[in-house]
C-alpha cells in the first residue's frame, strides 16, 4: 500500500492541542498553590491553638501547685495584702495567701502572693519573707503575667463563714481558716476560642 507523503501534511502538535496543555497545567499550577496555602495556614492555626492550650495548661499547673501547696500559720508577712501565716483572703476578683514558691535549686522561699486580674491580664504577683532574705535591701514585689486577654476574674470558696450555716460557694473569704476549696474560673473575650475549664484546689496547710 503506498504511503501518503504529500508535503501538506506535518507530523507534531497543533497550536489548539498546545494551548490545551497549557491551559490544563495553570489549572494544575493554581490547585497546587491553593493547596500549599491552605496546608499551610491550617499548620499555623494548629501551631497557634497548640501554644495557647500549653500555656493555659503551665498557668493551671502553676497555680494548682500554689493553691494545693498553702504555707501553715508562721509568722506573718509584711508589705501591702499581706496575709498572717497561711490565711487565706480573697473575693471574686482578688486572692491573698502565704505559700512557697520553687526558686529552680531544689528549695522554696515563703512569700505572700496574690492572683488578680490587672488591664486584661492575670498576673501573679508575690514578695518574698524577710526571714528568706538573709542580707540586703527589703525585697521587692514581683509581677508575673500568666495569661492574656482575660475578660472576666471568678474566685469562689467552698465553705462556712459561720458554724450554724451549711458549707456553700463563698465569693469572700476573710480566714483564719482555709476553705475547703478553691474554684478559679477565667471567661475569654467575646471570640477567643480558648477555654479554661474551672480549676478547683484543695488547700493543705
Amino acid at each position: 500500500m503506498p504511503i501518503d507523503r504529500s508535503p501538506g501534511r506535518q507530523s507534531g502538535f497543533t497550536l489548539l492541542e498546545i494551548l490545551v496543555v497549557v491551559v490544563v497545567l495553570g489549572f494544575l499550577v493554581v490547585g497546587l498553590t491553593q493547596g500549599v496555602r491552605a496546608g499551610m495556614a491550617l499548620w499555623h492555626a494548629q501551631q497557634l491553638r497548640v501554644g495557647e492550650t500549653a500555656e493555659l495548661d503551665a498557668s493551671a499547673r502553676v497555680l494548682r501547685t500554689l493553691l494545693t501547696g498553702v504555707a501553715a500559720a508562721t509568722p506573718g508577712g509584711f508589705g501591702p495584702g499581706a496575709t498572717p501565716g497561711g490565711q487565706i483572703k480573697g473575693d471574686a476578683n482578688h486572692l491573698t495567701f502565704v505559700g512557697d514558691l520553687p526558686t529552680g535549686l531544689g528549695t522554696t522561699r515563703r512569700a505572700d502572693i496574690s492572683l488578680e486580674l490587672r488591664d486584661g491580664r492575670l498576673v501573679l504577683r508575690w514578695t518574698p519573707h524577710l526571714h528568706e532574705i538573709p542580707f540586703g535591701p527589703p525585697p521587692q514585689p514581683t509581677v508575673t503575667e500568666l495569661i492574656s486577654g482575660v475578660a472576666r476574674l471568678e474566685i469562689a470558696f467552698w465553705g462556712t463563714t459561720a458554724p450554724d450555716q451549711p458549707a456553700a460557694w463563698q465569693t469572700r473569704w476573710d480566714g483564719p481558716s482555709a476553705p475547703g476549696l478553691i474554684r478559679i474560673r477565667i471567661v475569654f473575650a467575646k471570640g477567643d476560642r480558648r477555654h479554661w475549664p474551672d480549676l478547683i484546689a484543695t488547700p493543705e496547710l
